[in-house]
């Protein structure tokens, strides 16, 4: 009999942790009504707190209703609703009614909104059938916080609280204004660095209450999004009450985390949490709640940077809107820690960005006296943002691997001018000086030659010496309104962007230039312009209004970076 007793008490604890809840079903929901919430205030430890309903917000939103409640009980009064509260279930008569996710900004009391459970049900972890069609007619949100507006008052989403470690301060000062953007409240040293155990952890120790972070980053530097956890059903649990970022289908890996201390904000208090050990992933980021299953490691892509004496080494998720974010926030603080902050400096890039189908090729240099770190960053987040957002499964990242130069001078040029002859005939080959500046108001002159074609229009003729910068931005404008047909196109062009290290002569009339399938055709008869021009945007021919592009020459500089441009026009006369 007792050993009966033991094995019916040890079912009923897993049946406590792994059962789903009863529902209290909105439509019963009343003023006056008093419930329980569950959170956690310390440690791992689940504290109750109360709830007194105030009301229901029906159709607040579309297909939307939120519960309008007052909380009070353990720091509530000191700290109102916090960050890192999001997901915290309430219950009435021990049945689960919603979560706690919005909240008044700049509220004197702890008033909120609960997400109901019902439409917290609707984000299913596990992906449907129709998944793909699903994907192919909805579109993240674009606003970074859901909002409900009464006059002037204004019930939003409780900011997601991102806790960083292995950061320099300035990166999050630069990066914040991005962040917030995307409904994400940045905080730097609040949580402790280190890797986690490669290990699953035991998932009976997560209940409704229990504090997760979605881990962006890990490894040498650390980003981890905080919240709660609303209810467990099985291996499928549901979190926050309301989107990270309203991505959809998603694979992000989730860890249990424990709450270090709470700090009380006049603005917005939020718990300072250290995720402990991996517990599963989110598969869903919807907007009114993500989910997940615990169990099943999610994929992350190794990134490895070094710098100097340095080298870091971490693990990312896949994102086509954050992973850019993420390494470009990586490179930028990897920099800022080991380089020079203010002055002259120099940096060449060199690595690669591997794909299943493909890699593309790093290799570029960044100079200047301010900003320089900022534009090094953003030479790797450009092609990784460009190639996750072309929509093909081979362009899956597996793994990048960057290495920085630094030097403490400035070794950059100027385009001054640029001189040829001023007319010209059909057939002639003629010299172009491309003069460039340097420090002190040194020069040097790069020349190289140039024939017209035999029969070439008779009128002018436009010569453009412009830096890597502005040609490479004229040519992915170009490509983002062709329909690329395979990944290799798309690392083609990539792998085809210029480098700063030297200048780039187009010559080029003002006759009309179009795209089609990415590729420049200029100056195509008349009967095929027509049947172009009446093209629009998306479709298989796009008008340029650069002009008709004869050739490109490269113009080497001797390794300094280039800026700048010079336009002259020659005439070409019989």
């Amino acid at each position: 009999m007792a050993i009966v007793r033991i094995l019916a008490a040890a079912l009923l604890g897993v049946s406590a942790v792994w059962a789903a809840p009863p529902i209290f079903p909105l439509k019963d929901i009343r003023a006056g009504q008093h419930g329980v919430g569950r959170t956690v205030f310390s440690g791992s430890r689940i504290e109750e707190f109360q709830v007194e309903i105030l009301g229901v917000l029906e159709n607040i939103g579309p297909k939307q209703s939120i519960i309008l409640a007052r909380l009070s009980g353990g720091p509530l009064a000191q700290t109102g609703v916090m960050q890192g509260m999001s997901g915290s279930p309430v219950y009435i008569e021990g049945k689960l009614i919603g979560a706690v996710a919005l909240g008044f900004e700049l509220a004197k009391e702890p008033i909120c909104g609960i997400r109901p459970i019902e439409e917290m049900l609707r984000v299913e972890p596990e992906p449907k059938a129709d998944a793909k069609l699903q994907r192919a007619f909805s579109s993240p949100d674009a606003s970074p916080r859901g909002q409900f507006l009464s006059g002037e008052t204004r019930l939003t989403e409780i900011a997601t609280p991102v806790s960083f470690s292995g950061f320099t301060a300035a990166t999050l000062e630069h990066f914040a204004p991005q962040l917030r953007q995307l409904g994400l409240d940045p905080r730097q040293g609040v949580s402790s660095g280190g890797r986690l155990p490669d290990a699953l952890g035991d998932p009976k120790k997560i209940v409704p209450g229990s504090m997760i972070s979605v881990q962006l980053l890990s490894g040498d530097m650390n980003v981890g999004a905080d919240g709660t956890v609303t209810m467990i059903d099985g291996n499928k649990i549901y979190a926050f009450g309301h989107r990270l970022l309203s991505a959809g289908e998603t694979e992000l890996p989730f860890a249990r985390s424990d709450v270090l201390a709470l700090l009380p904000n006049l603005s917005s208090s939020f718990k300072i949490s250290q995720p402990r050990e991996w517990m599963g992933t989110i598969t869903e980021d919807r907007n009114s709640a993500i989910s997940g299953v615990t169990g099943r490691r999610a994929r992350m892509t190794p990134i490895e940077i070094k710098i100097g004496s340095n080298s870091y080494r971490m693990g990312m998720i896949q994102d086509r809107v954050l992973t850019p974010l993420v390494a470009q926030m990586a490179v930028f603080s990897a920099i800022d820690a080991t380089a020079r902050n203010i002055g002259a400096a120099s940096y060449t890039v060199r690595g690669k960005i591997n794909f299943e189908s493909g890699s593309v090729k790093l290799d570029n240099v960044y100079s200047g006296d301010v900003s320089v770190s900022t534009f090094a960053s953003a030479g790797i987040a450009t092609p990784l943002s460009y190639a996750l957002a072309s929509g093909f499964d081979a362009l899956k990242l597996k793994d990048i691997s960057i290495e920085i130069g630094a030097l403490d001078q400035r070794r950059q040029m100027q385009i001054a001018d640029v001189i040829a002859p001023r007319r010209i005939r059909p057939g002639e080959e003629f010299e172009i000086a491309v003069v460039l500046s340097g420090e002190n108001g040194a020069e040097t002159i790069r020349k190289v030659r140039y024939r017209v074609p035999v029969g070439a229009e008779i009128g002018p003729l436009y010569l453009t010496a412009g830096d890597a910068t502005s040609a490479n931005l004229m040519e992915m404008q170009a490509a983002s309104g062709a329909a690329f047909r395979s990944p290799s196109q798309v690392l083609d062009m990539l792998n085809g962007l210029r480098t700063n290290t030297s200048a780039y002569l187009r010559v080029w009339r003002a006759g009309p230039s179009y795209t089609v399938e990415g590729r420049d055709l200029p100056d195509p008869p008349t009967s095929i312009a027509m049947i172009l021009g009446r093209a629009q945007p998306g479709g298989p021919g796009l008008l340029n209004v650069r002009g008709a592009e004869l050739t490109e020459i490269e113009v080497a500089s001797g390794g300094n970076v280039v800026t700048g441009s010079k336009t002259i026009q020659i005439e070409v006369r019989e």
